[in-house]
């Protein structure tokens, strides 16, 4: 290996195979001795499995534990989210924030129930066929429900690769799949993860306890790589009133509506109540809620 990242078009053709099987088995080794106990990694259901990985999209993992309880207790089967309303997913998801999520997850249980007999697809490419499912979330369902031997990439995993193998951090798409070992593609991409969330972190990496340090480029690879503004005041910002929006038609009994001017002066402070209507309107455009012909707004059926 070199010092400098290497380029995107021959990042898979400079990787050292005896360079690879070092890294293999330093941290499967550290996987097996250190990987987080996570409920998720307990079933290979296909569904359940899904309904994690939507769920920890944007989420800590620490919100999503209780959550992912409770969601298959109210939806045990992808059969039993295509029959229950959109409405009900909405309410289930109420605490995870990013409310989309649960709608396109139930719009994903809708389409696989009628075109797949409540199976869902066993490949990347037959995942990727599913509305709302984009290359990381099929290729997790893939590995870790069909364990089928490919990778996913999200920004833990992207940091590690592009540490490790000293490669460009838009180029590790690129050796991603060439660098999954044989019939361990599973406990390899869990230990990506873990290894990520906790050891290689973007600020402040634990490189004296990571187990790849003696393999490792270093933090100094992400140079390129675009820096993160710091996050808004959430409170007050345009995700918290579509919240709070989401919220409280959560709370009305179903089939039941408000008026869209009520619901804005509910959900904001009068003066945000303009901006809080086309809030609303907006919500309604994404399927999140419906506003009738007399303007009557509620969740949807």
């Amino acid at each position: 290996m070199g010092d400098r990242p290497r380029e995107r078009r021959s990042a898979v053709a400079d990787l050292e195979p005896r360079d690879v099987a070092v890294v293999h088995a330093r941290l499967l080794d550290w996987y097996a001795a250190c990987g987080r106990d996570l409920p998720w990694r307990r079933t290979r259901d296909p569904y359940a499995i899904l309904v994690a990985e939507v769920m920890l999209q944007q989420t800590q993992v620490e919100r999503v534990i209780p959550m992912w309880y409770a969601w298959l207790e109210r939806f045990p089967t992808i059969h039993a989210l295509a029959r229950a309303s959109r409405a009900d997913a909405i309410r289930a998801w109420q605490g995870l924030g990013y409310n989309l999520r649960a709608v396109r997850l139930h719009a994903i249980a809708c389409q696989v129930v009628a075109e797949h007999a409540g199976v869902l697809p066993r490949s990347v490419a037959g995942l990727l066929s599913l509305k709302g499912v984009g290359r990381y979330t099929a290729g997790a369902v893939a590995c870790f429900a069909y364990a089928q031997p490919v990778a996913m990439v999200d920004t833990n995993v992207r940091r590690v690769l592009s540490r490790v193998f000293r490669v460009d951090p838009g180029a590790v798409e690129d050796i991603a799949d060439a660098v999954v070992p044989p019939g361990a593609a599973y406990a390899w991409s869990q230990a990506l993860m873990d290894l990520g969330a906790t050891v290689c972190r973007a600020k402040l990496p634990m490189c004296l306890l990571c187990p790849l340090v003696a393999s490792c480029g270093g933090p100094r690879v992400d140079v390129r790589a675009k820096k993160s503004r710091p996050a808004g005041e959430f409170r007050g910002s345009e995700r918290y009133y579509r919240g709070r929006v989401v919220a409280f038609l959560a709370r009305i009994p179903h089939g039941d509506g408000i008026s869209i001017g009520d619901l804005a002066t509910q959900t904001a402070p009068f003066a945000e109540r303009a901006r809080q209507m086309a809030l609303i309107a907006q919500l309604a455009s994404e399927g999140l809620l419906v506003i009738d012909a007399e303007q009557q707004v509620r969740l949807p059926d």
